[in-house]
């Protein structure tokens, strides 16, 4: 049987390469051979402290693109050598959330979602491979390709939005989901404030095309210049932080809409003043995971060349040296590395 090389979360702050056996697909999967795997910020939350959704010791990594390497008994829809894109969950669509058309909460997509992707080859179930597999255009990279699974959480939440009332926002933290929702809410139309503690990540906000980047301390001031002190339309938390999602209250006008997309550890317990939440009839949104949907916008986007992404891949590294790439990000250092079997 032949192997293959993949990481392996063992705990917090150990990865181990190990060898492993080529996974063979059964009836309706395929296994794709990597060719970029992306970091993300739930990898590093996983590596900094552990997560509840990245099981340890477990195979590491979930976002990804390449070529299809071998296809199983019933596979229509991709051939061997196709060149694709695609996510590593998809609904059930049997559970009580997938009837009522709720598919980011269906009840088993976490339990059956695929990690591995830090990996030489990567082995997609056909629920995956039916409603979340696409051919990646010829002309466009595989790693902005392997941007398919994090754009499509960032589109989630705009799909209950009414975006023709969203004219400013506010992203708070200015990693790779921050900068993709700057991305995204440019593309509508939006002027969008960026805040983050890193001078790297505020020029590039900047770069990327906000109104204004400034570090937590000038967040104020500056909503009070470009809206007239009356606050922003929209804010999108995206740290995580317990004290943030407390603060981001504060920058919005009345009647707007803040949306806690940065996940807190379990267990975390926020307050808010109940005056202000009623009297200025504010909106606490959360945004979790994507549906099928969400991966078919996202899609399209970067299929269409909509977003310049390219500026969130910091650098690319072979996957031996995987541990150096979380160093880097833990150290503050990029925003997304593509690692390479």
């Amino acid at each position: 049987m032949k192997s293959m090389k993949q990481a392996f979360l063992l705990k917090p702050g150990l990865i181990e390469i190990r060898d492993v056996p080529v996974p063979e697909p059964s009836e309706g999967e395929v296994v794709i051979k990597i060719r970029a795997a992306l970091t993300c910020g739930t990898d590093l939350k996983a590596y900094e402290r552990g997560h509840s959704l990245i099981p340890m010791p477990g195979p590491f990594g979930h976002e990804f693109s390449g070529t299809v390497h071998k296809t199983g008994k019933g596979v229509k829809k991709f051939k061997e050598g196709d060149e694709i894109m695609g996510v590593h969950s998809a609904p059930c669509l049997q559970c009580m959330y997938c009837r009522r058309g709720i598919y980011n909460l269906c009840e088993n997509i976490m339990n059956q979602k695929t990690l591995g992707a830090f990996a030489e080859f990567i082995l997609l179930p056909g629920k995956v491979m039916i409603q979340n597999l696409f051919l990646k255009p010829t002309q466009l990279s595989f790693e902005i390709a392997a941007l398919l699974e994090p754009l499509s959480c960032v589109v989630h939440p705009y799909r209950t939005l009414y975006m023709d009332n969203i004219k400013t926002a506010l992203v708070i933290g200015a990693g790779p989901i921050g900068l993709m929702h700057l991305a995204y809410l440019k593309m509508k139309g939006v002027t969008v404030i960026v805040s983050d503690f890193f001078d790297e990540r505020l020029d590039l906000a900047v770069e990327m095309g906000a109104a204004g980047a400034v570090v937590p301390k000038a967040i104020r001031n500056i909503i009070e210049v470009k809206t007239d002190n009356a606050g922003v339309d929209l804010v999108i938390e995206c740290t995580g932080q317990q004290a943030v999602w407390e603060r981001s209250v504060n920058y919005v006008r009345r009647g707007g809409t803040v949306v806690l997309f940065g996940g807190c550890p379990a267990g975390t317990v926020v307050t808010y003043d109940t005056a202000k939440l009623h009297y200025d009839e504010l909106s606490l949104m959360g945004s979790f995971h994507f549906t099928p949907a969400d991966v078919k916008e996202a899609f399209g986007i970067i299929a269409g060349n909509k977003m310049d992404l390219s500026m969130l891949i910091s650098g690319e590294y072979a996957l031996d040296d995987i541990a150096k790439v979380f160093t880097l990000l833990k150290e503050g250092q990029g925003i997304k590395y593509a690692v390479r079997a």
